[in-house]
């Protein structure tokens, strides 16, 4: 199927990190110069060797792992790769996730020569005590001389990533380490609630750490956060996400949109004109493979009720929720006919809420406050067998 978002974006995995942290169940691990080269490589040869006409890249993001780890000349070269192979935008947003600490004054200034725009902060905590304990590498001090860079090398879009719900973290602690992340007035703010995730150290020894805060306490810091950041002019566009105007993610907003976006890397997935595919996990085999033979471990060509699916439970993501309008002609059918009785359902429950614009021509439903609370519940209720 065909998408309406005629925006790409271009996903580039770097899964390397100076130490997987406790809560982690990304695809990363440490490694040493020598992969980290090789690794590289291997990443520009899949970007030449990629085969299908795209074009209208409005966004690129270098995510991880920790892209920071690498020397600044392997961001340079894979920039330059993405230059010499797709048609981009000139306003396209370009991100980096960087990790405090795995940054200097050089890597920074070589980021903007290869055009990115955009850095993304891993600081989770301005606690130095909870960093410690969910096993990240650096202090708030670290963070603050790693922000102090990317301004003076002339970034105007920066992003914080936060986490609440940690081992141990009081609601006083947290709305303290947002005061502090606002004072900063970065472009951004991710906010996100600790999840326990299978196979972790946190999850495998969660006994030997302090107690998780519990679940009345973590609301209370989800909506502390929104009153806060909303007090300082960031508004929420996201479940997680907040921003100051024009300052949205444009590439997360093309996932939940669901437009096309190219994967590269360990483990990359790409959603290209309905079908999905995601690259081989095996990092010898990716090294050794990668743009001489075919690193797609597995593909999904996409239902129309998949595509329908999609549309509600990541469209609802956003504050602005999902458009009518929007779904008919995505679908050439009523959202009403396929989600009418669910959507009358969550209504009469209060987990959504339905509003127009343009006069009344176009009917928009989101999430209420106790639908945000009970989202994965709402959003499964969308899946269609």
């Amino acid at each position: 199927m065909m998408n309406k978002q005629q925006d790409r974006g271009v996903y580039i995995h770097v899964p390397f990190c100076v130490k997987k942290c406790a809560y982690c169940d990304f695809l990363s691990f440490p490694a040493n110069q020598t992969i980290y080269r090789d690794y590289v490589a291997a990443l520009i040869r899949e970007i030449q060797s990629f085969d299908k006409k795209i074009d209208n890249i409005s966004s690129i993001f270098i995510g991880g792992g920790t892209p920071s780890v690498l020397e600044g000349t392997f961001i340079f070269n894979i920039m330059e790769a993405l230059y010499n192979k797709f048609l981009i935008r000139d306003d396209a947003e370009i991100t980096i996730e960087c990790n405090p600490g795995t940054i200097n004054k050089n890597k920074v200034s070589i980021y903007k020569e290869a055009k990115v725009n955009r850095i993304s902060f891993g600081l989770q905590s301005a606690s130095d005590e909870l960093l410690a304990r969910i096993g990240r590498i650096h202090t708030y001090k670290d963070f603050l001389l790693s922000y102090e860079y990317a301004r003076e090398a002339g970034f105007c879009n920066i992003n914080i990533d936060m986490m609440s719900a940690l081992p141990g973290q009081t609601l006083a602690m947290y709305i303290q380490d947002i005061q502090k992340i606002v004072k900063l007035s970065p472009e951004h703010i991710s906010a996100y609630s600790l999840i326990l995730e299978e196979n972790t150290p946190l999850y495998e020894h969660i006994a030997a750490y302090p107690s998780l805060p519990d679940e009345e306490i973590e609301r209370f810091m989800y909506y502390d956060t929104k009153k806060i950041l909303l007090e300082n002019q960031y508004h929420q566009y996201e479940i997680s996400n907040y921003a100051k105007g024009g300052y949205e993610c444009r590439h997360n907003k093309l996932y939940w949109e669901r437009g096309d976006y190219i994967g590269f890397g360990l483990g990359a997935a790409s959603l290209i004109k309905g079908v999905r595919y995601k690259n081989t996990e095996n990092i010898e085999t990716y090294i050794k493979k990668a743009g001489k033979e075919s690193i797609v471990c597995e593909q999904e060509i996409l239902t129309k009720k998949d595509c329908m699916s999609e549309f509600m439970f990541l469209g609802l993501r956003e504050s602005k929720g999902v458009c009518a309008n929007d779904f008919k002609a995505q679908f050439g059918v009523s959202i009403y006919e396929i989600f009418g009785n669910v959507l009358q359902k969550h209504i009469d429950q209060k987990l959504i809420y339905s509003y127009f614009l343009d006069g009344g021509k176009q009917i928009w439903y989101a999430l209420t406050d106790y639908g945000v609370d009970v989202s994965n519940y709402v959003f499964s209720e969308y899946l269609l067998e």
